[in-house]
């Protein structure tokens, strides 16, 4: 039974550090809030609700309002975020 569940998942890895993971559980807390905050026991109709609210909030454009900057993340994980070429040249 585990080896047919393992068969259907699919990993991928991602960078533990990075502030896009922040960004991925403001998301999911937001959809945990508008959409999940009740018992959906039918895995259709959760498919369903999710699409919904994706399109809702797709439509309404609404987005995160993320205030760690680039300067910010330099700063703290300059390693994570070297500085490219054309900014040292701006610089």
């Amino acid at each position: 039974e585990a080896r047919r569940i393992l068969r259907r998942l699919e990993f991928h890895c991602t960078p533990k550090h990075a502030s896009w993971l922040n960004m991925v559980e403001c998301e999911i807390s937001v959809l945990q809030r508008q959409c999940l905050g009740r018992r959906i026991d039918d895995p259709k109709r959760l498919r369903k609700e999710i699409a919904a609210w994706q399109r809702q909030r797709n439509k309404a454009r609404d987005r995160i309002k993320w205030m760690f900057t680039t300067d910010k993340a330099r700063a703290k994980l300059g390693r994570a975020y070297p500085t490219t070429a054309k900014e040292s040249k701006s610089l």
